[in-house]
């Protein structure tokens, strides 16, 4: 459900204020109406309530922060964005897991909205990835509630917000890619369980039969197929599988046999002794 706060006019006439289309309109009254024109415009999108009411909490204390809706869903977030002119959006890391093409889309809903995205862990290739399609700063779930303030303002006033690990996979991300561009020539270094997934994407194995042979989840594989995207420079399953063809990318591949699992069948019957 997106929402902000109750409208006193939906009260009035006795209906549930978070029966508003799915939105709740802003108070008319206290501190949150006072510096409509000036505050910074928050939105504030996660699955769990209890860190959305905290947020809140610690937001409204400020005089130069005012959140203006919450999502609990990446689709409500959008509607929100459509709805409310917003500054900056603080968002939960796994509402947009999954979905590869969630930043550049709330990019095209709202260009001028900062994005922040809350983690749980600092995941290199993730973290690069969310700075590459636009998002602004990059902060813990643990982030202290001081810091999450210092955070919006200066995201706000135009300023990027990262750490000094951060900087530094950015920067190595942007030498390799750079590498890659001057020197054609030299294949990116592909690891042995990211081959292994190119050679089943050419032999037109779905993700879910990838995850099976591979031993994993189906979000892992689409997590790993992200990043040969990026290596490679390819966008989809059969740019990658042209690629692997002019580049005889699979020439001296040689699948391990621990890649293959054992079916079904064999794994669930039990060995007998002879007698």
């Amino acid at each position: 459900m997106v929402s902000t706060l109750n409208s006193a006019k939906s009260t009035a006439n006795g209906d549930n204020p978070s029966n508003n289309n799915g939105l709740e309109q802003p108070n008319a009254n206290g501190r949150e109406a006072s510096n409509t024109t000036t505050a910074i415009r928050v939105i504030l999108a996660d699955s769990q309530t209890i860190y959305r009411v905290g947020m809140k909490k610690v937001f409204a204390l400020e005089d130069d922060i005012r959140v203006v809706a919450q999502a609990e869903s990446f689709a409500n977030l959008l509607i929100a964005l459509e709805r409310y002119p917003t500054d900056v959006v603080v968002l939960e890391g796994q509402l947009i897991a999954g979905t590869v093409n969630a930043i550049p889309e709330l990019v095209k809903h709202s260009p001028d909205a900062k994005i922040i995205v809350q983690v749980v862990e600092s995941d290199e290739d993730n973290i690069v990835e969310l700075y590459r399609r636009g998002v602004r700063g990059v902060v813990p779930r643990s982030i202290s509630p001081d810091l999450l303030i210092k955070c919006v303002r200066k995201i706000a006033d135009g300023e990027t917000w990262i750490d000094n690990q951060s900087i530094s996979w950015v920067i190595e991300a942007y030498r390799s890619q750079a590498s890659s561009l001057t020197s054609p020539r030299v294949l990116p270094k592909i690891t042995k369980k990211e081959m292994a997934i190119i050679s089943c994407i050419t032999r037109g194995m779905r993700n879910k039969e990838i995850a099976y042979q591979i031993g994993t989840t189906e979000q892992v594989i689409k997590n790993y197929l992200r990043k040969v995207y990026d290596k490679l420079g390819v966008s989809d399953r059969l740019e990658l599988a042209l690629y692997c063809l002019h580049h005889q990318l699979l020439k001296n591949y040689v699948q391990e046999p621990e890649m293959m699992p054992m079916p079904p069948m064999a794994q669930m019957t039990p060995l007998r002794a002879k007698m």
